[in-house]
């Protein structure tokens, strides 16, 4: 009966505790994070679930409008946010661990327009770009000089803002690189229907919010799954499954703000 207790005592002591779910919220933003057959996937979703498994922390996933999984993420213990954009103003709200993926967002036109040369914000003006409603891209052009209804028109998806692209009702769109790559992949159009002719903002990047009640712990459990997933390897194929490969562009206009 000892040698059974000591066994079972060597046993719990030789293996981490059994860690509390993980509650993980996360909003459509495809392809990093989205919903397809009844199931939450995407590039962070499923490097996030390699995370939880490497760190044997269970993961439980749940798709909301993000406003309520912010609000959630902020007041529940236990929980994470996913793809967050890490600002100084969010800094001290969450735990950090990442990044996950760069956020480079481009101005495009149609291949086509070789008409359409931007060298100066004064050229930007001239044009119609199309963002997304209520966007951070949005309150940047606006601060171009960019006013919405005139020089900018909102939709309400990326992939609404495309076709008003190929339609001519605009003469650009302001597009994150890799979300421009996943709906022209999704609507079965060439990869080279567009092209980048500004960069509008490269400032931050894309990383996994903790509440701020997560134990050292568990931050440090998955951070480091996260560097030795992108040490391996399988962070930049999962990166290229979802996004193709990472690329770039060189000799365009640079409207950004460090």
């Amino acid at each position: 009966m000892c040698s059974r207790l000591l066994l079972l005592f060597v046993l719990l002591c030789g293996h981490p505790a059994m860690a509390s779910t993980l509650l993980a919220y996360t909003e459509e933003l495809p392809p990093l994070n989205f919903l397809q057959h009844d199931k939450v996937s995407g590039f962070s979703s499923e490097l996030l679930q390699a995370m939880a498994d490497k760190a044997a922390i269970p993961l439980s996933l749940q798709l909301l409008p993000w406003a309520r999984a912010y609000a959630m993420t902020q007041s529940t213990p236990g929980s994470l946010l996913f793809s967050t954009v890490r600002t100084p103003e969010r800094e001290n709200l969450f735990r950090w661990v990442g990044p996950i993926s760069p956020r480079r967002i481009y101005l495009y036109r149609l291949a086509g327009r070789r008409d359409i040369q931007l060298h100066s914000i004064e050229q930007l003006r001239q044009l119609r770009t199309s963002t997304l409603f209520e966007s951070a891209t949005q309150k940047r052009l606006l601060e171009l000089g960019l006013r919405i209804g005139q020089e900018q028109d909102s939709g309400r998806s990326d992939a609404v803002n495309l076709g008003k692209l190929q339609l001519g009702r605009v003469d650009l769109v302001a597009m994150l690189d890799w979300a421009m790559a996943w709906q022209l992949q999704q609507a079965g159009l060439d990869a080279h229907l567009v092209q980048p002719v500004a960069l509008l903002d490269d400032a931050r990047q894309y990383w996994y919010a903790l509440n701020r009640q997560t134990p050292d712990d568990t931050v440090r459990r998955l951070q480091a799954a996260l560097d030795a997933l992108e040490q391996s390897g399988y962070t930049e194929r999962l990166r290229q499954k979802y996004m193709g490969r990472d690329k770039v562009p060189a000799h365009i206009a640079d409207f950004t703000v460090h």
